[in-house]
């Protein structure tokens, strides 16, 4: 491990050792996955991740969740969220994951004394601080701690640790919850959701390991891949087939988006008065 990297390692298990004990807002994602490993080895029984059960969740991200839990040797909890119960939340006008962190914090908070932990910690790392992510007031208002920023990680340094720690996560893609394909304006439903993860695991299954399926007004699907794939889903007979599944999904439109896979590009759409609204906000 290089000199650098060993040294972020080590400001890391001293933040979370100075922490005593905590919770791990742990999605199975990359980020989260090196805090719970950090977590573990700093703090070992005192350290528990827990992970949101909702309907914005792919049941293979759920899966994999508990599975690295029990790689890791964390303890680990599966808690229910009902975000799909807040209007704020299903309006989805452009602040949704600030509702959803909310109530998933909250469940988190409620839970503490339970799980025998006095802080909860998230998976954010330095890039996500220049980035449109409402998510971080709520953290700020629920006081959780973000170890990675803390200890001066960007993305690349998690992933690099990740890769050092041997977690199978290490160049794992980002996968946000199925409730950000949708467009701002278009109401959050778990049959939206639903369709949404299934027409997913079809273009997994095409062999597209980052791919997204954006739903647009009036059920239009707008199909990501990266832009050296667009030419197979363009394939006379993958094309078919592929109308034909989002078709019986319920999709009435299906589209390719020609500039490719982009993150968050549904963040175009947000207006910028809602943008303003988290604005240099306290991480």
């Amino acid at each position: 491990m290089p000199d650098d990297l060993h040294a972020k390692e080590e400001r890391l298990l001293n933040v979370l050792r100075e922490l005593k004990s905590v919770a791990v807002a742990f999605s199975g994602g990359i980020d989260s996955t090196v805090v719970a490993k950090a977590a573990y080895l700093a703090l070992g029984d005192r350290a528990i991740a827990v992970t949101a059960d909702s309907p914005s969740v792919p049941r293979s991200e759920i899966r994999d969740a508990c599975s690295l839990a029990q790689q890791i040797g964390i303890r680990h909890r599966l808690v229910p969220t009902e975000e799909f119960q807040d209007p704020d939340y299903v309006r989805n006008d452009g602040t949704r994951c600030y509702y959803c962190k909310s109530e998933l914090y909250s469940q988190i908070e409620s839970l503490l004394p339970e799980l025998g932990v006095d802080v909860i910690c998230s998976g954010a790392n330095l890039d996500d601080q220049g980035d449109y992510r409402p998510g971080l007031k709520a953290a700020a208002e629920h006081k959780v701690r973000h170890p990675l920023q803390e200890a001066g990680f960007s993305k690349a340094d998690v992933r690099a640790l990740a890769k050092a720690w041997d977690l199978p996560t290490w160049d794992k893609p980002a996968s946000p919850c199925l409730s950000s394909r949708l467009a701002p304006g278009v109401e959050v439903t778990t049959d939206r959701t639903g369709r949404v993860e299934a027409a997913e695991a079809y273009l997994h299954a095409l062999g597209f390991r980052e791919c997204r399926v954006r739903l647009h007004e009036g059920e239009l699907a707008r199909i990501e891949v990266p832009a050296d794939g667009i030419a197979l889903l363009a394939e006379t007979e993958v094309r078919e087939q592929l109308i034909q599944c989002l078709r019986k999904l319920g999709f009435k439109f299906v589209t390719l988006d020609l500039e490719g896979f982009r993150s968050g590009s549904l963040n175009t759409l947000v207006s910028l008065e809602k943008k303003r609204l988290f604005e240099n906000d306290p991480v």
